[in-house]
């Protein structure tokens, strides 16, 4: 059995590997990045009623406002990039009010529409590298800011295969920093019993791999799947990879 490639995620050296799960793991982050676009154009849209206004874009506010962060956080960042402000409201505003709140439940519902309609991608190798990562010893955890982490997980056939998960409920229930901050991922390292030197974190996000810089672990591994291999290793990844079939022999 060929085991991860021992220059990249040697058995000596790591205990643990915390996996973010869109755009890593599955094939959602095209997903999201499509539900995020199609609600902040509705919502600028009628803001500019009848005017002309400038259309959410997924190179650039995506990447930079959103990818990778709670939900909440995603809204307000981009929001305040536009010098758009509007109030909180609470996490059961309905998705059509016009709060913070409700415009990320909104993105939510879209999401939930796609996946309930279109089931989830699997990346090729997302599989076989978190079988054999676990036949070498090496503990597994799914860090992911997404609220349907269980629901996603399971529809990919890939929730038995994590010793442990943090995700946006975690963030909420106690109190953790969401992305860029470590929080998330030093709270998975925590419920491992693994020191963060002793981990590895593999992002495809900006925030992700900037998180996983802050916080201290041994190896932080970017995905660049969209020929940003540069922008990842700016932020903070050591090492990039297009896709996890690389990090096996």
């Amino acid at each position: 059995m060929n085991e991860p490639r021992a220059e990249l995620i040697p058995r000596a050296r790591f205990d643990a590997v915390l996996l973010d799960m869109d755009g890593v793991l599955t094939d959602t982050a095209r997903v999201h990045a499509s539900a995020w676009k199609r609600m902040f154009d509705e919502f600028l849209r009628a803001r500019a009623a009848g005017e002309s206004y400038e259309p959410f874009d997924i190179e650039s506010d995506y990447k930079h406002h959103v990818d990778g962060k709670p939900r909440y956080d995603g809204v307000r960042d981009f929001l305040r990039a536009r010098g758009i402000a509007l109030p909180e409201g609470g996490p059961h505003d309905p998705p059509q009010a016009q709060t913070v709140h409700g415009l990320g439940n909104r993105k939510d519902q879209l999401v939930n529409e796609v996946i309930a309609a279109e089931g989830v991608r699997v990346f090729p190798g997302s599989v076989l590298l978190l079988e054999r990562l676990r036949a070498a010893g090496i503990r597994t955890a799914v860090v992911t800011s997404s609220q349907n982490r269980a629901r996603v997980l399971e529809a990919a056939g890939l929730a038995a295969l994590f010793d442990a998960a943090v995700d946006g409920h975690t963030l909420l229930e106690r109190g953790l920093a969401g992305k860029p901050a470590p929080d998330m991922f030093l709270e998975a390292a925590r419920m491992l019993g693994v020191a963060p030197a002793r981990a590895v974190v593999i992002e495809d996000a900006i925030s992700g791999v900037e998180a996983g810089a802050r916080g201290g672990f041994g190896l932080v591994i970017g995905v660049a799947r969209h020929g940003n291999a540069s922008e990842l290793a700016a932020h903070g990844a050591q090492r990039v990879v297009s896709e996890l079939g690389e990090l096996m022999g």
